[in-house]
């Protein structure tokens, strides 16, 4: 029964970060800027962007928006590979289920956060923007693998609230933490090479962007609730009876 729990929380930790991941690029301090970076890194204007597009444009979409990517993706992961650390470490020091403690923290940040990201609460603190500024230049791969850097360093209105939960959450869970900030990375990278060549989709998208961030933080306070109070036992055993009885109805 043990494994089944563990193996439960895996799978749900791993698709909340996806989820994460996703609603962090979705959200409405990223999406709306999300065509003029893609213009800053490509030296190609918003207009060309949003016509159609030979070849040659979408292969230098394509590199560059992996670069970019890359860069962010190096800033996501040692980030959450220092949350598995320091979670593990934390472990090591407290005496009793320290890990539980950790899990009913990540809990509580989750519901708060979800909250916060869902628009039922508001905290000024992290309504701060911190952007970095770039100086129009010449593109290049270089450059565009620094501005993924500052990106991900630097944008916090949105990105810090929801990617913060996942690294409690790695942290609460240091030996599947690398798993949580992969998927996170993921999540982020899947609309944002979609909607490079699908740009016209993004004013769908922002137009309903409450009600995204809504389901978004719905989400995220069940989830909170789940590791609070230590349901994911309960969850395990009904997911378990629940294959049971299938296999058992398909053999009889």
């Amino acid at each position: 029964m043990g494994g089944i729990e563990t193996d439960t929380l895996l799978i749900a930790g791993v698709l909340l970060a996806m989820g994460a991941g996703a609603l962090s690029f979705l959200s409405p301090c990223v999406l709306p800027i999300f065509p003029a970076y893609l213009s800053y890194i490509t030296g190609i204007s918003v207009k060309e962007l949003q016509g159609e597009k030979t070849p040659k444009i979408r292969g230098r979409l394509l590199s560059h928006s992996l670069i970019f990517l890359l860069g962010v993706s190096l800033v996501f992961i040692s980030l959450g590979a220092g949350a598995s650390f320091l979670g593990k470490w934390i472990q090591t020091l407290l005496i009793g289920d320290s890990g539980l403690l950790i899990q009913r923290i990540a809990g509580i940040f989750l519901i708060v956060m979800g909250l916060f990201i869902a628009g039922w609460i508001n905290i000024s603190t992290l309504m701060k923007e911190k952007r970095l500024h770039y100086k129009k230049k010449s593109t290049s791969y270089l450059g565009t693998f620094f501005v993924g850097l500052g990106f991900a360093a630097g944008w916090t209105p949105c990105i810090g609230p929801i990617f913060g939960s996942i690294l409690l959450l790695a942290a609460s869970n240091p030996g599947q933490g690398m798993f949580y900030t992969v998927f996170y990375v993921i999540g982020f990278v899947l609309p944002f090479l979609v909607l490079t060549f699908f740009l016209g989709s993004t004013r769908w998208i922002v137009r309903h962007s409450g009600a995204i961030m809504k389901f978004g933080g719905i989400i995220m306070i069940m989830m909170g609730l789940v590791l609070f109070f230590g349901l994911m036992p309960r969850i395990s055993s009904f997911i378990l009876e629940l294959i049971s009885d299938t296999w058992l109805a398909k053999l009889g």
